[in-house]
């Protein structure tokens, strides 16, 4: 299979190097940066160096540096193309592949900026309005790109309408150290995905102030919640929570010492400002910037995110840390199911 990889980040390239070192599959892997300089780099290095630095890339996997004016030659012969894009990037890029006649696939997740008359969109969302006749999908699941390209073992899930898109997916990266699960729930893999970002600022806060073990628990469940409330609302199945792009994608990044979301929580605990958190990370924490959009979105389709709404606060500098605590803990009482 020649698998194209539209974007040369952290995920992307691990992608690329989990599907390059796949020899029984015997994958042909282009991977895409927009950057010449870096482009250039990883062909005399033979690795990504700003961000998967130590990781070599396998033969199987070639480098391509062309313009985006010129990606339309790039995917004609492409058996399945993956948009490694951050979300804001995803709109345009999907634009671009419209037309495209192979699967394609995003990593991305979160919901793209809300505007002053916009609520925020998922990426399937997205895709319809830009590129509706593209057969297209998901690839998600609690994963640190680090460990994907290390080849640790690693559950993934792919969801979309389309079969033809799913069973492309599992043959591309379904491998011995890397297990693909597929599923039809587009809807809920994606607010998963994106709420879970959300809510590892929140778990990563609690830490950072000490709040004990009880208190982590306590967050990871209620976020659970919150993010099956706003799923429902949006058309996804209940299942879905439980499985890897909920639960499993919720824990990984809540207490995961690798994930950029809960390094911000633990950061801004601390007493760093938000633009010194983010500084430090050298990566995009996506649940900083899809955090507001989650909350409006939510209000939209009339959901309560209490946590969710905390960490928007906070993040706005509305109120401090241990404020933010308070106001959680200061809810009047409620019955759990709700």
């Amino acid at each position: 299979m020649k698998i194209i990889i539209l974007g040369a980040g952290a995920w992307g390239t691990a992608l690329a190097v989990s599907a390059g070192n796949n020899l029984l599959a015997a994958h042909r892997v282009v991977l895409w940066a927009r950057n010449a300089d870096q482009t250039s780099a990883m062909q005399t290095q033979r690795e990504n160096v700003r961000y998967l630095p130590g990781i070599t890339l396998p033969p199987a996997v070639t480098l391509s540096g062309v313009a985006v004016n010129q990606l339309d030659a790039l995917v004609a012969h492409a058996d399945l193309v993956i948009v490694a894009t951050p979300m804001a990037g995803l709109r345009g890029m999907l634009t671009r592949l419209q037309h495209c006649r192979v699967p394609v696939a995003w990593l991305c997740k979160g919901f793209e900026a809300a505007g002053p008359d916009a609520s925020g969109l998922l990426a399937n969302e997205i895709q319809k309005q830009v590129a509706p006749s593209l057969k297209a999908g998901v690839l998600s699941g609690p994963s640190f790109a680090l460990e994907v390209a290390q080849g640790q073992p690693t559950a993934l899930v792919v969801a979309s309408v389309h079969e033809s898109v799913r069973d492309a997916l599992v043959s591309a990266f379904h491998s011995q150290t890397l297990r693909v699960y597929a599923n039809d729930d587009i809807i809920g893999v994606e607010v998963g995905g994106a709420v879970k970002n959300v809510l590892a600022i929140a778990t990563g806060l609690c830490d950072g102030l000490n709040l004990g073990f009880n208190a982590r628990a306590a967050l990871i469940t209620r976020g659970l919640a919150e993010m099956t409330r706003l799923g429902l609302a949006l058309g996804a199945t209940a299942e879905t929570f439980m499985g890897l792009s909920g639960l499993g994608d919720l824990v990984l990044t809540a207490t995961g010492d690798l994930s950029r979301n809960r390094r911000v929580g633990l950061a801004l605990a601390k007493g760093q400002t938000l633009t010194q958190a983010v500084a430090s990370l050298g990566h995009v924490a996506e649940g900083v910037y899809s955090a507001r959009t989650v909350v409006q979105r939510a209000a939209s389709v009339g959901v309560e995110m209490p946590i969710a709404e905390a960490v928007v606060a906070l993040l706005d500098g509305q109120i401090e840390p241990t404020e933010a605590v308070a106001q959680l803990m200061g809810r009047e009482p409620t019955t759990e199911l709700v």
